[in-house]
């Protein structure tokens, strides 16, 4: 099979896409490629079996009534949502909650910080996906899943802190995480990338989405239970990988 790992910006500069071929025990990395526009996404989607992008795939449940009840001078649905512990509900989805309790990262809001352009975007690329494969279920049940490259890092055992960026100390950091995924992965072939990789945390986080997208298609990550199986279906679901590195070529 094949998987796809998008690590999604707002535009295409900075979008970068990996596509892994999965074979008799081993792994390839068949594609690398940054500054990535829709087309492209959408192109690469029909070649593969599983798409694991890094970004939101939907917003929280309760920020629609709210925005619509702003909208027509209807207070109530507004004021249910007066305070702190309101507003956390309007910015964080079940999924990041789920995501922190499991992990202890918090993920970025998508309705209240740097997320809400990639999100957008996120959404229309769905929606061209939809037009030419069908709509693709936002719990992850179909072949495009969310997934969250920290998450999956910190799950597998591997220092993701202090490697984004473009100053000396990112890089070296970027090279020492790229050489233990390595030490950890033998059974994945970088295929002549490896330059490249420690040269950009958003090709490498690519990379890691693609890993994780194949945990997705394996059925080796935290599902939504039936507390979380309602608001996965409208919010989306953050895929957090329930296996080893080495259970993935298997």
């Amino acid at each position: 099979m094949r998987t796809l790992g998008v690590d999604l910006a707002a535009a295409a500069k900075k979008t970068a896409v990996a596509v892994i071929e999965w074979s008799d025990d081993r792994a390839r990395l068949a594609h690398l490629a940054l500054d990535v526009d829709d087309q492209e996404i959408v192109d690469l989607f029909g070649t593969c079996g599983m798409t694991g992008v890094d970004c939101p795939v939907g917003w929280p449940d309760a920020l629609i009534p709210f925005l619509t009840g702003h909208l027509a001078f209807n207070a109530a649905p507004v004021l249910e949502h007066d305070g702190i512990a309101g507003r956390r509900l309007l910015a964080y989805r079940d999924t990041d909650r789920f995501c922190t309790a499991r992990t202890g990262l918090i993920p970025l809001s998508v309705s209240a910080d740097r997320l809400a352009h990639p999100a957008m975007r996120c959404a229309v690329i769905q929606a061209k996906i939809a037009a030419l494969h069908g709509p693709q279920l936002r719990d992850g049940s179909g072949r495009f899943a969310e997934v969250y490259p920290a998450a999956s890092l910190k799950i597998w055992g591997l220092n993701g802190r202090g490697y984004k960026g473009r100053g000396i100390p990112e890089a070296e950091r970027l090279g020492l995480l790229l050489a233990a995924l390595e030490e950890q992965a033998p059974w994945l072939d970088l295929a002549g990338h490896r330059d490249r990789l420690t040269a950009s945390d958003d090709l490498f986080d690519a990379v890691i989405a693609s890993l994780t997208a194949r945990a997705v298609a394996r059925r080796r990550t935290l599902l939504p239970d039936a507390a979380h199986v309602e608001a996965a279906r409208s919010e989306g679901w953050i895929h957090l990988p329930s296996c080893t590195l080495d259970d993935l070529p298997l």
